[in-house]
């Protein structure tokens, strides 16, 4: 039996941007930012009002389709509960099509927003474990939502269970406090499902095995050992053959390396993100011509989702 929640139940939540991949971890090591979109839901008698503003504003659906719907109605699914309509409002920060992860952010708030409204109703709740099996559904591969669900920087993998059913799952992984982080983003719009097709279905063992070394090593770099970054970051299984799509990116990423700064492709791309030890980065790379078409500012690291139950919905 389904139990429809009452109208008037309010919730919030913030929800962090996130860069995956990191160079050599693809699919797998993610890393949230300190940059959130806002969404506040409340539960009605009877149809669906969604009110975007910020990024996405007049072009994502206000329908069903939006993922932030999508989210809520995959909890209340997996919570065996119904509503009967639902007023959704997204003060949107996270860059569109910027390979900042706002997909997968989405798709969390929308599933978290569902734990604010069930909160107040002394019903269980979705574990951290559960929002980020659901979020990474919609993905196929957990490093951005696992990020965006449990904040800082995490290593994600996927299993396979008995029925053959994809099993996703995280850790966090500490950051060292000496790590400064500077995402370089774009005006330029990528689709991740585009760039994707650029990538070969095999790539050679001397080339899968150079990858697997700098994945184990950035564990390392990122928790214990920030001077190896630069070497730990290294990639060839996806950065190179993304270069010629977004010639911009690869001509900043070459630049940043070549000053010595460990800097990768953020998701996809086309943003860049910088990982450093100094407090700021030199001014020959920030008033380069190739850093001239991005914003970069140094953010901090992301938290994990946050969810309020009764919170005041924004008119």
């Amino acid at each position: 039996m389904v139990d429809r929640l009452p109208s008037g139940l309010t919730a919030g939540v913030a929800v962090a941007a996130s860069s995956a991949n990191l160079g050599p971890g693809f699919d797998s090591l993610g890393l949230a930012l300190g940059l959130y979109d806002e969404v506040f839901v409340e539960t009605a008698d009877s149809g669906l009002v969604v009110q975007v503003e910020g990024e996405g504003a007049g072009q994502v659906p206000l329908t069903s389709d939006h993922l932030v719907i999508q989210g809520i109605r995959r909890a209340l699914n997996e919570l065996g509960l119904d509503v009967p309509g639902l007023v959704v409002r997204c003060r949107n920060a996270i860059p569109h099509q910027r390979g900042l992860g706002s997909s997968a952010s989405a798709v969390v708030a929308g599933l978290a927003a569902v734990n604010g409204l069930v909160a107040q109703l002394d019903r269980p709740v979705l574990s951290e474990a559960r929002l980020v099996q659901l979020a990474s559904e919609f993905e196929g591969h957990p490093d951005n939502a696992a990020a965006a669900v449990m904040g800082g920087a995490v290593v994600s993998w996927t299993a396979s269970t008995t029925d053959g059913q994809p099993e996703y799952s995280a850790a966090p992984l500490r950051l060292h406090p000496d790590i400064h982080l500077f995402p370089a983003i774009p005006e330029l719009r990528s689709s991740t499902a585009e760039t994707r097709m650029l990538l070969p279905d095999q790539v050679s063992h001397s080339d899968a095995r150079f990858n697997l070394s700098r994945a184990a090593l950035l564990v390392v770099a990122l928790a214990e050992r920030p001077d190896l970054l630069l070497v730990a970051t290294e990639d060839v299984l996806h950065q190179p053959q993304r270069a010629a799509a977004q010639p911009e990116s690869a001509q900043l990423l070459q630049l940043l390396r070549q000053n010595g700064i460990a800097a990768v492709l953020s998701g996809a791309g086309p943003a860049v993100i910088a990982l450093s030890t100094a407090a700021e980065l030199p001014a020959e790379v920030r008033e380069s011509p190739e850093a001239r078409a991005f914003t970069m500012t140094e953010m901090q690291v992301g938290d994990g989702v946050r969810w309020n139950s009764g919170v005041v919905v924004p008119g």
